[in-house]
């Protein structure tokens, strides 16, 4: 394609963009590098980075962006610490996970939060009708959400017999494996610890249900092999097992965690350092592509389905995809509910990358054992800062107010901003989260580390 040049910003607008923004911004300037290769996992929830690309708001920026799946989430996180790729979709805890130091060590930084929920925990056919019977029901239809309490005599039973229950989730500090553990626990299900000190990062000490990683495409084959008895991963591998016939989503994380944060887009924080007005720029693209795929209420889904079911892309049949792109989302076969924020991109500013997300993450980990020891409140604070960076987005909005493209009253009011959600009591056991917080959140847990427990 021609190479666009990207005319700076006049005096006029600038002024028009401060005064609604509340306050001058340092003009961006031409990116330090045009051609970028960013890599994703075979997920919906990569859609801002395909429509960025598809719609041209990439080259609007003037950067000529590669897009290129990744095999799985280490890979896809190795070759952005070496190079290889200027930066990807990641999960949440993905870039919270490196620059502590859980697994790889490297620091990954993020200016933008891609999407709300997009998950689910599935189980096999066998289990769910062993899960069946204890199930409230009305009209016929299992009541929602179905709690882990429905597994437990199952996961039991499994005990009892000497058998191991076995479950699976993408990646060590993947929002997956901390919804699926929520879950569980929240059901009286152990879910494990882990314990890095003493040399075992399984993740399964103590465990009633054991969790091993699986790429996210590989899930339902993996279930339908018998490997694993249920798991939890993004879209379109739950509604795939609905329409294989091999298992049944049992409750997606809309409602373990209403509107909980999933992907983000992650870069080093030395390209991010070398590169300062392509990252905005790259923001910039991607805020746009999130706003489209939510305006209108959804009435682009159908056709991002299409672009996503490319074989480039995620490659699933377009109707797997909309099951749950287009507002509806697939239990039991045959029994389809409206879900209209299963996907969220844009709505409830979702793109900010909020600090209280952050520590949500750092929490879990902190519960699980992959931070071994007590952590004051302040290091919780200092990790989100380090590693979360508002400071960049603001850039990237500000620039696209000033432009006309986005209106100042669709992000959050930059003035006011410290970085945190209200706290939030949407979860399926009840227990409020506030971010400021961390460990008296930690103390509400009867399953899990708190306060100076060790493993």
């Amino acid at each position: 394609m021609k190479k666009l040049s990207v005319a700076l910003l006049s005096a006029g607008m600038m002024t028009s963009g401060a005064l609604m923004t509340g306050a001058a911004h340092a003009e961006v300037r031409e990116p330090e590098k045009e051609d970028l290769k960013f890599g994703f996992i075979k997920l919906t929830d990569m859609a801002p980075l395909a429509i960025a690309y598809e719609k041209g708001y990439f080259e609007d920026e003037g950067l000529y962006v590669t897009l290129e799946a990744q095999a799985n989430w280490k890979v896809l996180l190795d070759r952005v610490i070496d190079g290889e790729l200027d930066g990807a979709h990641m999960l949440a805890g993905q870039p919270l996970g490196a620059t502590i130091g859980f697994g790889t060590q490297a620091h990954i930084i993020t200016a933008f939060s891609m999407d709300l929920n997009g998950n689910a925990i599935t189980v096999s056919n066998d289990i769910w009708k062993q899960m069946k019977p204890h199930v409230p029901h009305k009209d016929g239809k299992p009541v929602h959400p179905i709690k882990a309490d429905a597994l437990k005599p199952v996961v039991e039973k499994y005990k009892d017999e000497g058998k191991p229950f076995k479950m699976g989730m993408v990646f060590p500090v993947s929002t997956h494996n901390y919804e699926l553990r929520y879950w569980l626990a929240a059901g009286g299900i152990h879910p494990g610890y882990y314990a890095p000190e003493k040399g075992d990062t399984s993740g399964n000490v103590d465990a009633d249900a054991l969790l091993s990683v699986t790429p996210p495409p590989q899930m339902p084959s993996t279930m339908e092999a018998g490997t694993i008895y249920g798991y939890c991963v993004g879209e379109p591998w739950n509604q795939q097992a609905v329409f294989k016939g091999i298992g049944v989503p049992v409750v997606t994380d809309y409602e373990i965690w209403k509107d909980n944060p999933e992907k983000v887009f992650g870069v080093s924080k030395s390209w991010a350092d070398k590169n300062p007005n392509t990252h905005i720029r790259v923001v910039k693209a991607m805020i746009r592509a999130a706003k489209w795929l939510d305006e209108k209420n959804n009435a682009n889904r159908p056709e991002a389905v299409k672009i996503l079911s490319q074989s480039n892309y995620v490659g699933a049949d377009y109707d797997v995809i909309a099951n749950s792109m287009t507002g509806t989302f697939e239990y039991e076969k045959g029994d389809k509910r409206d879900v209209p924020d299963f996907n969220v991109f844009f709505r409830y500013n979702v793109t900010y990358p909020y600090y209280s997300d952050a520590i949500w993450y750092l929490t879990q980990m902190r519960r699980w054992g992959q931070i071994g020891e007590q952590k004051p409140d302040s290091w919780f604070m200092d990790i989100a800062k380090k590693v979360y960076r508002p400071d960049i987005y603001a850039q990237a909005a500000k620039e696209l107010i000033a432009e006309g493209k986005i209106a100042a009253s669709e992000f959050p009011n930059f003035a006011s901003e410290d970085g945190f959600r209200a706290p939030q009591t949407h979860f399926i056991d009840g227990i409020t989260y506030d971010g400021k917080k961390p460990n008296d959140y930690l103390k509400k847990f009867d399953i899990g580390l708190k306060g100076g427990d060790k493993v």
